[in-house]
């Protein structure tokens, strides 16, 4: 099953939720013979922009909102859009191959199963977080939740009249968990390596008005990149630092497609790193803002177009 509608409603599904506002209980006297008298005391406020401290309660309340929003906000998708054609009484399954030639999307697909997971995994991480969580708790809660939803949709395709149950989906949505899971467990390996998806809309797509990041796979390139910035040696070098070693994946005139003949594609080459950059200079008087988190975290598994020069093999 095309994986786009789902990618969506999961990064729809992890926006940050309000906490509970806990008040103290007030008790009056029964019969106060004279009021007493206003006392100004002076109190300790919590710095300006530090995250409120969450009682245990809020802290549950937030994680299992969490993880049930993600899971009725997706199955709940599922069964208006994916599934609306009914469900059978027998478990199917399919066969979709992996990135051959005659596969329907030559693998991109299977790339974007792996792509989608590991993205969820890590935005849900800061949501398991901003929910009261440490953050090895935050990044376990996260996978699981990432990964059981995707399962949970997989069994439902099983059962649907129109999919079926795909070993390959699951398999990629694994690897994608787990490589997210990785990357929070090993600072210095996220440091140095950066999962993104490229994208610049296909012939095909731009004939019939179709451009789409998600769906449009012929215009996708996944780009696995090594950054010199992660490299204690290369990181203080100018401007070695704001330079990588990409490599990647890319099908072309398989989804969609009218004509175009078919190919898969391996790229490899130099890019930039334009986190590396803007921390140098837009950010660079306010290094470790909000702002500069938000746009750290986009960079990280995004490759803006025109940043990259790659020689492309056609397999």
């Amino acid at each position: 099953m095309q994986w786009e509608t789902r990618f969506r409603v999961l990064l729809a599904a992890q926006a940050a939720l309000a906490a509970l506002c806990w008040l103290p209980a007030v008790h009056a006297d029964t019969a106060p013979a004279q009021a007493p008298p206003i006392v100004f005391q002076s109190s300790s406020l919590p710095a300006l922009g530090a995250d409120p401290v969450l009682s245990e309660a809020q802290k549950q309340f937030r994680t299992r909102l969490l993880i049930g929003g993600a899971t009725v906000s997706v199955l709940g998708y599922g069964a208006s859009h994916w599934w609306r054609d009914g469900m059978n009484s027998s478990f199917r399954t399919a066969n979709e191959g992996w990135f051959g030639q005659n596969t329907y999307t030559g693998g991109a697909d299977k790339l974007g199963h792996m792509y989608s997971t590991y993205v969820g995994t890590r935005l849900l991480t800061d949501a398991f977080e901003w929910a009261g969580n440490d953050r090895n708790s935050a990044s376990w809660l996260a996978a699981a939740t990432a990964w059981g939803v995707m399962l949970a949709v997989e069994v439902g395709d099983g059962y649907s009249r129109h999919f079926r149950f795909s070993k390959e989906d699951l398999i990629m949505n694994t690897l994608g968990t787990g490589l997210g899971l990785l990357m929070e467990k090993k600072p210095e390996l996220d440091e140095l390596v950066d999962f993104r998806l490229m994208y610049w809309p296909s012939n095909d797509a731009l004939r019939r008005n179709q451009v789409d990041p998600v769906g449009d796979h012929s215009g996708q390139t996944y780009l696995l990149a090594l950054k010199a910035s992660g490299v204690p040696a290369l990181r203080k070098i100018e401007p070695l630092r704001y330079f990588e070693l990409a490599l990647g994946y890319g099908t072309r005139g398989y989804e969609p497609n009218t004509g175009e003949e078919r190919g898969r594609h391996v790229y490899y080459g130099i890019s930039l790193n334009v986190a590396e950059i803007l921390g140098a200079t837009a950010f660079r008087d306010s290094k470790g803002s909000r702002a500069q988190k938000i746009s750290n975290g986009v960079l990280e598994v995004f490759q803006i177009p025109g940043t990259a020069a790659l020689a492309d093999h056609r397999l």
